[in-house]
């Protein structure tokens, strides 16, 4: 029994073992394949959208510029070859000008002198033909071939000039170039001809080196754009790459997480862009946990109260009428409180979903920024606070929804209240000016500090979390205040206090109604 129970210890810590070995392995294992998947990605996308666009249409100009210039050089170097043998047969009018020309014999003869006396004989081949087209003698010494193609000859004896050129090759595979003259006697018949040949290898040798050297100067170029491409690429990919792995830990949830920007360009831009939206997602992260801890302890506090009051008025029953009607009436209370924080957490759905809608109607403001001033008097006076009202004597009416801007009037001055300390004042005033009626709640309370204004309206946000509240009471006043074409200022001074603008249009008369009373004046 003691082995197996050891066998069993054993066996189930070696599991662990085994499992933590997995886990690990798993791991490292997924860590390799997120790095694989990476330089895949980085070839699928970027870099080899890159190589097919860029640098192809780089390979494709380059071979396009060296086969163009190889053309261009080719019959540079050709042309210059067949202006040498123009020039050459040229000087044939001078060589058989005077007695060259009479007979075939003073032909043979003045050739024969010729090609003896030919000073090119080392870069071009000279052949001679008589009358009948056989050859008489060449520059080379050697037994002529007959069975040469010779195109060029055949030109010149057909053409009415008696010149006739010939590139191409040989029975033997050698590349030539050839230009024929037929000499002609005073009465036009052929007395013979005289033909130039070079051969085009050493030219071709040329251009093929030409070419080569024009090759290598591409790939050179390739190749350093190449270098500077892939370059300027890993300085887009890396940060990219940064940016991505950043925007990966933030959206698990770690936004304190920063992006470390080398440059001041586009990319660091986005960098400073992917910092500020961490920074505020870290900020409006806090601001929801704090959200739902106030919430959680607004909710907590009347469910205590409603609970513990319920628990004592089932002990009492009917015996103490004065206990009961207090704990009914704290009932009553904090379930009302109850149902506000419900309806304000259902304006702020409403708001965030965009399915928050007026009922709009004329209405007569002076009333319900009374009522709802009424409505906090008696809080005021039980708390030792001044609550006072200037109210003007006559407002024009404005278009809107009843219930929401009691709702507005009665955040703001219920927030007045809350951070006021007994013996303060809060003053409310309201005064038509420029086709805008402006209400203003101030208070003489603890003010707001300068860097938490820009947020006070922020959803979750709240400036001092020692004082009850959502924090949502005033981003949903805004919200009603632009939904009716007005807005929601706030100006405050810390240990000085807050006033709190809200402005909204007048109901702008009907044009009809404004002609009738022009004719009635």
């Amino acid at each position: 029994m003691k082995r197996s129970g050891s066998f069993r210890f054993w066996n189930k810590k070696h599991l662990q073992e085994r499992h933590v070995s997995v886990s690990e392995d798993y791991a490292r294992r997924m860590e390799e394949k997120s790095k694989r998947d990476t330089v895949n990605m980085n070839m699928r996308g970027i870099t080899r959208r890159w190589l097919l666009n860029s640098l192809g249409i780089i390979l494709l100009i380059m071979v396009f510029l060296i086969v163009i210039l190889s053309f261009v050089i080719r019959n540079s170097v050709y042309g210059a070859i067949q202006a040498t043998l123009d020039g050459r047969s040229g000087e044939l009018t001078n060589v058989f000008a005077d007695y060259g020309r009479q007979s075939s014999r003073e032909f043979n003869t003045v050739a024969r002198n010729y090609v003896e006396n030919f000073s090119d004989k080392e870069s071009m081949e000279l052949m001679v033909f008589n009358s009948a087209g056989k050859i008489l003698i060449t520059s080379m010494g050697f037994e002529p071939d007959q069975t040469q193609p010779m195109p060029d000859y055949i030109r010149a004896v057909s053409s009415s000039d008696g010149f006739g050129t010939w590139t191409g090759t040989l029975t033997s595979g050698e590349k030539v170039m050839a230009v024929t003259r037929v000499v002609r006697n005073n009465m036009g018949s052929m007395v013979g001809a005289v033909r130039y040949v070079v051969s085009l290898e050493r030219a071709d040798g040329q251009v093929l080196a030409t070419v080569l050297f024009l090759v290598g100067i591409g790939i050179l170029v390739v190749f350093f754009v190449a270098v500077s491409s892939f370059s300027f690429l890993r300085s887009i990919l890396t940060p990219v790459k940064k940016i991505g792995d950043t925007a990966r830990k933030i959206a698990q949830g770690d936004f304190a997480v920063r992006i470390e920007k080398s440059r001041d360009d586009e990319i660091g831009v986005l960098c400073d862009t992917i910092n500020e939206m961490a920074s505020e997602l870290g900020a409006a992260d806090r601001m929801k946990n704090d959200f739902i801890s106030s919430v959680s302890h607004e909710l907590r506090t009347p469910l205590t109260a409603i609970k513990g009051w319920a628990e004592t008025l089932k002990d009492v029953a009917g015996e103490d009428r004065e206990t009961f009607e207090r704990g009914m009436g704290v009932i009553i209370r904090e379930s009302e409180r109850l149902s506000g924080i419900v309806e304000e957490l259902l304006d702020f759905s409403r708001m965030q979903s965009g399915r928050m809608t007026l009922s709009l109607e004329k209405i007569d403001i002076l009333a319900e920024l009374g009522e709802a001033v009424y409505m906090f008097s008696e809080r005021a006076l039980s708390e030792g606070k001044f609550l006072l009202y200037e109210e003007p004597e006559m407002l024009s009416p404005v278009l809107a929804d009843v219930n929401r801007l009691r709702q507005v009037f009665v955040n703001v001055i219920d927030n007045a209240l809350k951070y006021t300390e007994k013996g303060g004042t809060i003053n409310v005033t309201a005064q038509e000016q420029g086709g805008m009626i402006r209400v203003v709640i101030s208070d003489t309370g603890c003010g707001i500090p300068e860097e938490a204004l820009p947020n006070i309206k922020k959803k979750f946000y709240k400036a001092n979390q020692t004082v009850r509240g959502s924090g949502i009471g005033l981003a949903v006043a805004d919200e009603i205040m632009l939904l009716h074409n007005g807005s929601l200022e706030i100006e405050s001074h810390e240990h000085i206090g807050t006033a709190v603008t809200i402005s909204i249009p007048v109901l702008q008369p009907e044009p009809a109604v404004q002609e009738e009373g022009k004719e009635q004046a």
